[in-house]
């Protein structure tokens, strides 16, 4: 499966993950962790752990402060 991930702010890359992966797979090549960012399909954040259904994905850094 081809999925198109938009980083907010940054690149989009083209990602090509197993027809059983999840959104946590395609942080994977990208380097990020699922805690340090949310996953969004149009509007809506998805849980990292749910079965990939779109073929393109937003992907949001989490801003840490203190």
């Amino acid at each position: 499966m081809h999925v198109t991930v938009e980083v907010a702010g940054e690149e989009t890359h083209e990602v090509t993950v197993p027809e059983d992966a999840t959104y946590a797979d395609l942080l994977g090549p990208l380097e990020l962790s699922p805690h340090e960012v949310s996953v969004m399909v149009g509007d809506r954040t998805v849980p990292t752990n749910q079965p990939v259904e779109s073929e393109h994905v937003r992907v949001v850094r989490l801003i840490k402060g203190g």
